[in-house]
């Protein structure tokens, strides 16, 4: 039996949002119109100064997303899928990226659970040896281009959903030794489901449940890791 470890994503093991490069990416070249930004810019410049919160920002990056997807090819998006990947690969945090190895090697299966597009996901997983990836799949229609619908939203939105369908779909995987690591409160379906929950870099609601659980804590910033 083989024991299972599921990462969050997004400001976990990628030190800032995949959803958020691909959009800029977009604008960039052009298959997204210029003042798509225009959509966010005052959440992120709320974000950044600590005036607003996060949540706020990556909600509106979403749905700037959402109005901008509909109508692009997916070879188009795909372009710029790649090219996310090949600048942002390696922008990762040191701890989740060395505990990915280290499960790896104790022989775990590791899977990647995020709510940015699957396509940029497998792209940014690949170089990592995730076993599973599970994020956001986009409808494509006629000519190959997207409708602007998400397939399957009901599972992605629930970690804990996916981690049940992990186990009910391979027979081989136990839950004994099983590891989560997540860096938001969207995450405590997931962790409260592993025998060894682990909040990286925590906001604010998962640290306090965190710390009533008496569940492990780390922070790293710049190039100290605090296990709290």
């Amino acid at each position: 039996m083989q024991s299972v470890a599921f990462f969050d994503i997004d400001g976990t093991l990628f030190r800032s949002s995949l959803l958020i490069e691909l959009v800029e990416a977009l604008v960039t070249d052009g298959v997204f119109p210029p003042e798509a930004t225009d959509g966010y810019r005052d959440s992120y410049r709320q974000w950044r100064n600590r005036e607003g919160s996060y949540d706020a920002y990556i909600a509106e990056v979403i749905e700037t997303y959402l109005k901008n997807i509909k109508g692009v090819p997916y070879g188009t998006f795909a372009d710029s899928g790649r090219r996310v990947a090949a600048i942002h690969g390696k922008r990762v945090y040191r701890f989740t990226r060395d505990l990915i190895a280290e499960l790896k090697g104790k022989g775990y299966y590791v899977v990647a659970i995020s709510q940015s597009p699957k396509t940029i996901l497998d792209m940014f997983c690949a170089d990592y040896g995730f076993d599973k990836v599970y994020g956001r799949i986009y409808e494509i229609g006629p000519q190959d281009k997207f409708t602007g619908e998400t397939s399957n939203e009901h599972l992605i939105e629930n970690k804990a959903t996916i981690l049940k369908r992990v186990f009910d779909n391979n027979p081989t995987l136990t839950r004994d030794n099983s590891v989560a690591v997540g860096d938001t409160e969207g995450d405590i379906g997931l962790l409260e489901s592993v025998s060894q929950p682990i909040c990286f870099n925590p906001n604010q609601a998962l640290y306090i449940h965190a710390k009533r659980q008496g569940w492990k804590v780390v922070i790293e910033r710049k190039d100290v890791i605090y296990h709290l």
